[in-house]
This record gives structure tokens, sequence and C-alpha cells, in this order.
């Protein structure tokens, strides 16, 4: 068994917002060069995107993310095809995600469409197949953060991860810059400059390679010139330009730009960003990189709050697993927190609830409630590393002289709209991450010296809510727990089930503190462990959602064309055409559905279906009206059928599917007609989906699950 380092969960979590907060603050910037960008807006010391809204999702962040889910599924030392199925798992054909610049032009286009027909990596992004150019752009670079992170003081291993999640999509001179940047991740766990993280680093790559020779370069420029980055940055254009190398965003020139960033930014978190993006080429990723870099070596002592406040913790994603595109950097920082035990050999960690604010300074994506007008001013939500004598981390929610207003608390989103977001190129699809029939539950305490008669509810808000409606649940949406009476300095137990709903798309979740009476300044109440979990109970009503981003609202899809038709979500397509909502992570459910088959393809390939247990595109359940049949299938990197009776079905005719999974058993109905299977090698969890076949289209109506 390896060690870690004592203080290992709060550098990579000091790594991840360092991340976060170089891609932001990089992506305003994007393509653009220096003279453009010091025309444009002089000498960047902030961020320049002051848009309030949800930072948009960036394949920066979603790709890291989505590789280490290759450990999860596939093991902890996964060959190079494996990466390949991740790939393949959790990215939409054709969008989301990625740059889908197009085949031949964007290396992660050219690689996922290598991969869709049969060719798996690491030849999906091989010189030998894609020729030179696109295999040596900068993707292979700027996702590798997330294995140094996971091998910390390791970096011959971090490099040989990263080099095999590279090849899915890179070779040559991109892998080494993954490898590169990956291996200065884990050096930066004991290194105290950042030379020594660079020169470490060097000994992970080729020496002979073009990108060990760039970095020596700007090494040598710098000790000649310490003090002069415009100088450094002067050299790197005329000797390693843009124009020197072919392609749009090739990964030479901006690791030059990335060294020059680390070395005379001289450790300095702000210092390294603002010459990166000052540099320009492709800012967020450069910016981000080096970011993390520093953050994990000098620590969330060297991030200043300014820098962390409008961020507020939070980020998205773009995948299929649409209720884990909403993450904040303390989850991410545990999901690598996680592998990096598994990677030392030792046991995971302990299970923790979802928000339990142990890192300083993290709000973990909550926000106080305005109450009509600027609460900013009235409430604050900061995290105290001692709440109490036993020092449990806790969110303080605060609210001084709030008169006759007898109202405060904190929420966070559990749902997003394409509205909330600042931008989505990258075309973010979301599903909640809470549901109807689930059950919330945290601790709560008020301060001791509180007023007596404070009351807490927990409350989920409809996104859905008609407030005209005869049965609005509010004014608001807001639907609420039971009131619990606070006794001042005690923690409390609070925990309700929400009720079981129809039509509803939850999209906050949070705590309401009432005054009984007129509550005086300055009370504090403080909350920890706020989880929830159990079976949904709930159903879709179609007829109130919306199209987002090309498919339903709290769907995400694989392909095809899904559209709203009155109070039918209707799936058509060239392939195999798949819709998923709800979590990942669901055990043991029962979906059903109404299924109107209205048309399928002449020569045979007829099947429409129900998904559970969905873990991506390649892997789910399906109960299906197949040709003459109704049949149980397993979709394992394709549909195999596992059981089946005749049924005769035909177009135009509405029947109600049912397909309930409980552990290794599969049970499906149509009517009076049953299918049981058991899987001796079952999937225990996932998602629900709706499906057809090629050439197909298919209503679905009254989708419910419970």
């Amino acid at each position: 068994m390896a060690t870690l380092p004592p203080d290992y969960a709060h550098r990579v979590y000091a790594g991840w917002l360092g991340k976060c907060i170089g891609v932001r603050f990089g992506a305003p910037t994007e393509s653009l060069w220096y003279r453009d960008i010091k025309a444009l807006f002089g000498e960047l010391t902030y961020y320049l995107q002051t848009d309030p809204r949800v930072f948009h999702p960036d394949d920066d962040l979603t790709v890291p993310l989505l590789m280490l889910r290759t450990l999860d599924d596939y093991g902890d030392d996964p060959p190079v095809a494996r990466f390949g199925d991740t790939w393949l798992n959790y990215i939409a054909d054709g969008r989301g995600t990625l740059w889908w610049g197009g085949y031949g032009i964007s290396s992660e286009h050219t690689a996922y469409m290598n991969l869709r027909a049969g060719i798996a990596a690491p030849h999906s992004g091989a010189i030998a197949t894609n020729g030179p150019v696109i295999a040596q752009q900068i993707g292979g670079q700027i996702f590798s953060d997330v294995w140094g992170l996971i091998c910390p003081n390791d970096p011959a291993r971090a490099a040989e991860l990263a080099q095999r999640a590279a090849q899915v999509s890179h070779d040559g001179e991109a892998v080494y810059g993954g490898m590169f940047i990956a291996a200065m991740d884990a050096l930066a766990f004991s290194a105290t400059h950042v030379r020594e993280v660079i020169t470490g680093a060097l000994a992970h790559i080729p020496a002979d390679s073009r990108y060990a020779q760039v970095v020596r370069e700007v090494m040598a420029f710098y000790d000649a010139h310490p003090s002069d980055w415009h100088a450094c940055y002067e050299w790197i254009f005329n000797h390693h330009g843009y124009h020197h190398y072919p392609g749009r965003v090739h990964v030479i020139p901006n690791a030059a730009v990335c060294v020059m960033s680390l070395l005379y930014g001289e450790n300095d978190f702000v210092r390294t960003m603002q010459i990166g993006n000052m540099a320009g080429w492709d800012t967020d990723c450069n910016v981000g990189n080096m970011a993390c870099v520093v953050a994990v070596m000098r620590g969330l002592d060297a991030i200043p709050t300014h820098w962390r406040t409008p961020l507020n913790d939070f980020f998205t994603l773009a995948s299929l697993t649409g209720s884990r595109n909403m993450l904040d950097a303390a989850t991410a920082a545990h999901a690598i927190i996680r592998h990096g035990h598994r990677q030392a050999g030792l046991p995971d960690p302990a299970p923790r609830a979802r928000y339990t604010w142990q890192f300083a300074g993290s709000t973990q994506g909550w926000e106080p409630i305005n109450s009509g007008i600027d609460m900013r001013l009235l409430a604050e939500i900061v995290t105290v590393a001692q709440s109490d004598e036993t020092g449990t981390p806790a969110l303080r929610i605060t609210v001084a002289d709030i008169f006759n207003r007898r109202q405060m608390g904190a929420y966070t989103h559990t749902y997003l709209r394409p509205a909330d977001l600042d931008g989505n190129n990258y075309q973010g699809t979301f599903s909640p991450s809470i549901y109807p029939g689930q059950t919330i539950t945290c601790r709560v305490m008020a301060h001791p010296k509180a007023q007596p008669d404070l009351i807490a509810n927990l409350f989920v808000k409809d996104g859905n809510a008609d407030a005209s409606a005869p049965n609005a649940h509010s004014a608001d949406g807001r639907i609420q727990s039971p009131g619990l009476k606070l006794v001042p300095g005690e923690w409390q137990t609070l925990t309700w089930r929400i009720p079981p709903l129809t039509g509803a798309c939850l999209s906050q979740v949070g705590i309401l503190i009432t005054a009984k009476h007129s509550p005086k300044a300055n009370e504090a109440v403080y909350v920890a462990d706020f989880d929830w979990g159990g079976t949904p109970d709930f159903a879709y009503d179609f007829s109130r959602e919306r199209i987002e981003t090309d498919g339903s609202s709290q769907w995400t899809y694989l392909r095809g064309y899904w559209s709203l038709e009155g109070d039918a979500y209707v799936g058509s397509g060239v392939g195999q055409n798949e819709s998923y909502s709800g979590d990942i992570g669901w055990r043991d459910y029962t979906l059903s559905a109404q299924v109107t088959p209205i048309g399928g393809d002449p020569h045979g390939v007829d099947g429409h279906m129900l998904l559970a247990r969905v873990q991506g595109a390649l892997r789910s359940y399906a109960l299906a009206l197949l040709p003459g049949k109704l049949a149980l299938l397993k979709n394992n990197h394709g549909y195999t059928e596992l059981a089946s009776v005749p049924f005769e079905w035909a177009h135009g005719q509405t029947h109600t599917l049912a397909l309930r999974v409980h552990g290794a058993d599969l049970i499906g109905t149509c009517g009076d007609v049953a299918l049981r299977f058991t899987d001796p090698v079952p999937y225990l969890s996932g998602m629900i989906g709706l499906a057809n076949q090629r050439g197909c289209r298919t209503a679905f109506r009254a989708v419910r699950v419970g």
C-alpha cells in the first residue's frame, strides 16, 4: 500500500477548484491572440465574464470527469480500448461534451466517428489513422489533470494513465502533452516551486520529443530573461506560434504558453492565470491546466476569495447522464479522492452525504434565498470550520436585521434550464438530481443564543409549477415539509419524504428557517450532512414539459429526433434512438409507460422500448415490442435477447408496458403477458430511458417510476 499526503483531500479540492476558476477566467478569450486581447481588453486582471447565471458546460471540465468513470466501469487499471468505450457510453452521438468541428478538423470529432465505426482506441486517435495534424492538436493535454490528482507524488503512474486516456483521440506530441500535465499535477503535491514541477515532469516524456525540446527552450529563455514575460511571449510567437504549426489548435504553441505562465507566475496562482490568459490561443485550456498545478502545490490559501465567489463552487457538464451534469467542486473532488485511495491500494473513504461543507469556504453551490429585495445585503452563507464544540463542518445561514421579514434560508439547484446558463455552446442537457418520492435528511442546529421559536422546513421547488393552476403547491412552486421547532444549541435531524407527484420538475432543494414571532438581529442556523435518496415515485406529464436543447426538458438523448406532441414524447431517427432521465444511481424500481408504435422499418427492424438501469449508451435493460413478440433485452455494447414471448401488436395501437428491476430479477409485462429473467451478471443501478430502432417512430405517454 502507498500512503497519501496528510492534506491530500484539501489539495485535490484546491486543484480542481483552481481548474474551474482557470477555465472560467480563460473562456471569454478562447482562440484570441495576444494582440487581440491587448487591443480589446488591455491587461487582464479579473474575470471578463460578469453574467450572474451559471457558467456554461465546457469540454475542459466535462471530459476529465467522464474519463475518470472508466476506472469505475472497467477497474483501476483499464486498457486503452476501455477509455474509448467510455466515450461511446457517456457522449451523445454528434452533440455535447466535445467540439464537433467536423471529421478531419476536430481531433475529438474525428476520434468519436472512428470509435462509432468500430475503430477502437488507440487506433481511433492514432497518427496512422488520422494523420499527424489531427492527431497532435491540444485535446490530449487539456483533459489530463485528473490523472495527476489521483496519483499524488507518483508522476510515472499519472503519466501512464494520461497516455492511455489521451490515445483515444490523439497521438505523438499531443499524448506527450497529456503525460506532461498529469506528471506536473502529481509532482505538485510535494513540490515547493513550479521549476521542480516542470523539470520533474520532463523525465516522464521522451527527451527527444518536440514537446520536451520546446519546454527546455522556454525554460532557457526564462533563465536569461526572468523578469519579462512579454519578451518570452514574443520569442514563443516568433518560434512556436500558431503560424508555425498546422491545424486549428496545435499542442506545441499552447505547451510553450503553459510553461511560460508557470515560470513567470512564480508560484502565484493569480499571476500565473493572468499571464496565461493574456498570451492568448487556447486560453481556457491553458489557464485551467496551470491553475490546477499551482493550486495543488500551494493549496486553498493561494486562491483569493474574490476569485471563488462568482463560481460559488458550482459548475456544469455536458454528458448523457443529465442528473450528474450539475456538480460542485467539492463533490468532484470527492470522486477524484476516492480514485486516489484506490490507486494507492487503500480502502475507499467512508461514505459521505452529498453536502458536508468540509472544505474551507466551500458553499457547494448553495445560495441564500432572495425574499423580494437584495438579500445579498442581508444574508450570507459561509462554511465554518467549527460550528459547535465537536467541530462539525456545516453551512451557516445568517440574517442581519431582518425586522419583520421572519424568514431566511438557502437552496441549491437540482435542475437547470438553458436560460439558467450564461451560454450553452456544448449543448448541456439536464435531468433533475432529486425526484418526488425520495427522502431528504439533514442535521440542523440553531445558534445557542438564538430565539427559542425558530422553525425549520425542508423544501423542493417545482420548476413546472403553474401558480394559477387549482392544484398549485404555492405561488412560487415550493413544496414544504412539516416544520421542526429548533432547540438552540442542539443538533436535530430533519427528515422528509417528498410526496409522490405527477408532472413536476424539481429544480431546487433547500431549507427555510422561520421565526414565529418578531425575530431579532443576527440569527444563525447551521446545516450539516444534507442528503437524499430512495426510490422515486412520480410520473411525467409531457404536456407540461418543453423542448430544451432539442429534447424534452428533464431528458437527455443519445441520438434521433425527439419531439413533444401534446401529452406524448415522440422519438424517431436513423439509428438506435434513445432518450434518458432519472439518475444513474437508482437501483430497484418499476418503469411503466403507454407506448404507441407509429411506424417501423419495412425491412423488419421494428422495435419500441422501455429502458431501465441505463448506465449510458452501452449498458442497459429493455422491455421491447419487437416484430411478433414482447422481449427482454440486455444492452452490453449492443442489445441481445434475454427472453421473449409471442405477442401480436400493430402500429397505431397503444400498449401499457412495465419493466420491474429488483436485484438480479427482471419482470416485464404488457397487459396479461409477462416475462421474467434473472441475470447472472446484473446491472444493479441506472437511469430510465425510452428508445426505438432505426426507421421507427414511437409515442410515449404516462411515463411513471415507482
